[in-house]
């Protein structure tokens, strides 16, 4: 999910209060709660708005920003069907929160804590931070609300995800014939008849070089061109010009008690004989005797009530640790679980409680009391979530005011970069398809270039580069496109040329050589030492190459292929021998078969999700919508 969670790690118990005590304030329910923004799609009645969508925006940004380095192109995420995939993505994973939570999955604080408070990130000398958690977040421009609402989402998902992953199928045969296929090794000589040995034979006339510049004129075009000035602003960049006094958080606090609050909740521990649904009467009468059996005794010795669970329960998630299924409130567990749970009292029993899942016992361990956080303790939080509101307010009204001022005082940029006390910046030559990293995007350069700009000399549209980031630009200098002379081009014209013609006499001779080696006529070519290559390691050759060198017919040896290579001419491929896999060893394919599993439980999962899609109320605005904002 980012960069610095690495999944589930050690738990330090020694802190476990001081996380606790965050999860208290905003709750695991908080992910339940719209954030503010507009409604761009619903899922089953769950909304998803636009402050998440640009908050899932941003992180596919910077993930790409670090995969792709100097290669970033900010551009890419302009396009309709690149955000369009984002807000998929987030329908598709509010779908398998749903999912989840339909078939009884869970998520407690503690486990959420657990699972936060053992992030290597958060982390100081081994033991969790709450300062650095705190400083963290803000460095990846994230409140906590938003943080622990992702994480627990992401939990419940997992779950989920990780029951159809773990448990794809795949017979040994199967991964016995993928090992053969994958493991076969084919030894194989390599020679090449390069283009250069062709050069000294082409020749190119002055009259084809003419009708190549003519033919192809607009190939050396030089790209209009502009020098501009202009002037950029963000909301983040606005954060140092905002604060908040005590009486503005002591009046949140008072407004908004229930956000700091968390209800009542229970810890029970169960006893699970589990049964389908779709189970047949005589198996699910076979499962209640069994579960009538062990209530008894649980009843004789209600003390050994974790004992018993440990033996009898088949529930794989609460079972070793003797049944307990840690704290829940109302909501979280399946119906006819949760109104027996809130009619027992602590260490009462219940008698079995049937539901989808099959027959429960329940021991009620423990009531947690509802709570409040201290003004002091909720302080931090309610002060960097009214930073922020302030900011985005500042911004909204700032962003208006620019856009008015660069409109209506065309002729400078003086009074706009004033407006937002951020400085009128210059930039160096640009063309339209130097899109690239901030400002320049590809919006951004349509705005410099629009006609206005260029030809009218007016301030260019405000355009958002990114999210919460404002931009306007002005011509300082213009160059038009022109055509590079003939005498400027003529020798790499010429170069061209003949290389191309190299380039075809060599494919020629080398199919004219491929032919007579399958015909089985000696030919004079100097071959590489033989070498043994698989469909996965084959250095030397490339791709399309080597899926040649295994889609041969070998029935005879040797074999021969050959290809055209665009950048020296042609290869030829001698297959000599074929070597199959002698022995498949048990821990090979155990490997094999867990990597098969792993593409089936994928593939099981897409078809679910597919299938829920079908049977969700899912709808989404029109995707224009998401891409004007």
């Amino acid at each position: 999910m980012f960069d610095f969670v690495h999944g589930n790690k050690r738990f330090v118990q020694i802190v476990l209060g001081l996380i606790i005590l965050t999860f208290a304030f905003w709750g695991v329910d908080s992910y339940n709660k719209s954030s503010p923004g507009e409604t761009l799609a619903t899922v089953n009645g769950d909304k998803i708005n636009q402050e998440e969508f640009d908050q899932a925006l941003r992180q596919q940004q910077d993930r790409m920003r670090k995969m792709m380095g100097s290669n970033y192109d900010q551009a890419m995420f302009d396009k309709p069907e690149i955000k369009r995939s984002i807000l998929d993505n987030l329908v598709s994973q509010r779908l398998l929160m749903s999912q989840a939570r339909s078939i009884g999955l869970t998520v407690s604080e503690k486990y959420l804590a657990q699972n936060i408070a053992g992030i290597e990130a958060f982390q100081k000398d081994g033991k969790f931070d709450k300062q650095l958690y705190e400083s963290v977040l803000r460095r990846e421009k994230m409140s906590p609300l938003i943080f622990e609402s992702n994480v627990a989402r992401e939990l419940y998902m997992r779950q989920l995800i990780d029951a159809y992953m773990q448990n794809g199928y795949a017979s040994r045969i199967a991964a016995d014939n993928l090992i053969r296929l994958n493991e076969q090794q084919r030894v194989v000589a390599v020679t090449k008849i390069s283009f250069e040995s062709y050069l000294n034979q082409a020749s190119v006339d002055e009259a084809a070089v003419q009708s190549y510049y003519d033919m192809n004129l607009k190939d050396f075009e030089t790209d209009e061109q502009v020098k501009v000035e202009y002037v950029s602003f963000s909301a983040d960049a606005l954060q140092s010009q905002v604060t908040v006094d005590e009486a503005e958080v002591k009046k949140y606090y008072e407004e908004h008690q229930n956000e700091f609050g968390s209800p009542e909740e229970r810890q029970a521990a169960h006893i699970l004989i589990a049964v389908a649904v779709q189970a047949s009467d005589a198996d699910k009468q076979a499962a209640k005797t069994r579960a009538e059996q062990i209530l008894q005794q649980v009843k004789q010795s209600p003390d050994k009530f974790a004992e018993l669970a440990k033996q009898h329960s088949q529930d794989p998630g609460s079972a070793a640790s003797g049944g307990d299924l840690g704290q829940f409130g109302h909501g979280a567990m399946v119906k006819p679980f949760e109104e027996a749970v809130y009619k027992l009292k602590v260490d009462e029993i219940s008698g079995l409680v049937p539901t989808d899942f099959g027959f429960h016992i329940i021991k009620l361990l423990a009531v947690i009391p509802a709570k409040t956080l201290p003004l002091d303790e909720a302080k931090s939080a309610i002060t960097q979530r009214l930073k922020l509101q302030k900011t985005n307010d500042m911004f909204a009204e700032l962003a208006e005011k620019f856009n008015n001022i660069v409109y209506e005082q065309s002729d400078t940029l003086k009074p706009a970069a004033e407006l937002v006390k951020m400085p009128l910046q210059k930039s160096a030559w640009l063309s339209k398809k130097q899109a690239g990293s901030l400002p320049w995007t590809d919006k951004a350069l349509q705005a410099i270039f629009a006609e206005d700009v260029t030809k009218k000399k007016r301030n260019s549209a405000v355009i958002e580069i990114a999210p919460n980031t404002l931009f306007a630009a002005r011509l300082l200098e213009y160059k038009p496109v022109s055509t590079r002379s003939l005498i400027e081009v003529k020798e790499s014209i010429r170069q061209k040329l003949l290389r191309k013609q190299a380039l075809e006499s060599a494919v020629k001779q080398g199919k004219l050589v491929l032919a007579q080696l399958q015909r089985g006529e000696k030919v004079d070519v100097k071959w590489t030492e033989p070498t043994a290559i698989t469909r996965e390691q084959h250095a030397g050759l490339d791709n399309s190459m080597a899926r040649q060198v295994f889609q041969a017919d070998v029935a005879t040896l040797p074999a021969y292929v050959g290809i055209e290579n665009v950048q020296n001419g042609y290869e030829l491929v001698r297959v000599d021998a074929i070597k199959g896999v002698a022995n498949i060893d048990d821990a090979k394919q155990a490997r094999y078969v867990q990597e098969l599993r792993q593409i089936t439980g994928e593939e099981m999962l897409q078809a679910y999700l597919a299938d829920a899609k079908k049977h969700a109320d899912i709808t989404m605005k029109p995707f224009s919508v998401v891409e004007n904002k």
